[in-house]
């Protein structure tokens, strides 16, 4: 596993006039977190709201200075997040697997993980562009690891 950096949330725009901003965020819980991007961003105040979040940066004075920042992602290492129990994973960890059919068959790439409200979904993009959608469920993911995610025939479709 690398210590690549791992996204918990973006800046989606400026909060109020004294440079706060909102976050779209991608975390069950940032509190942990007192820093990101490599110490360049630090936590002040963060309050939840029921579109993400809104925080106070100790870096970010002004409204100007939040609106600036605007698509900018809150990073943190990735051994700076709490260890997983069995059948955990963390969505960064499975996009740009390899997926393959229980039966050996190579079906292409994790490109995204999404969740409607009913549990996680993966889309996999094959060699030729198109893209199939698969619960992350046992029985349509069996098994995955660092190098590969096997996915039950039938649900590999076209």
């Amino acid at each position: 596993m690398s210590d690549a950096p791992v996204t918990l949330a973006a800046i989606i725009g400026a909060h109020g006039v004294t440079g706060e901003v909102r976050l779209k965020v991608f975390a069950d819980d940032l509190k942990p977190f007192k820093s990101f991007n490599d110490g360049a961003l630090t936590i002040r105040s963060l309050r939840p709201t029921p579109q993400g979040a809104i925080a106070r940066f100790a870096e970010i004075a002004d409204r100007n200075a939040a609106e600036a920042l605007r698509g900018t992602e809150l990073t943190v290492p990735r051994s700076a997040l709490p260890p997983l129990a069995d059948g955990e994973y963390y969505h960064a960890d499975l996009i740009g697997l390899a997926a393959v059919s229980d039966a050996g068959e190579a079906l292409g790439r994790v490109v995204l993980v999404e969740n409607f409200g009913a549990g996680d979904v993966l889309e996999i993009e094959r060699r030729d562009g198109k893209r199939f959608m698969v619960p992350m469920r046992p029985e349509a993911v069996p098994d995955w690891d660092a190098e590969r995610l096997v996915v039950t025939a039938a649900f590999a479709t076209a």
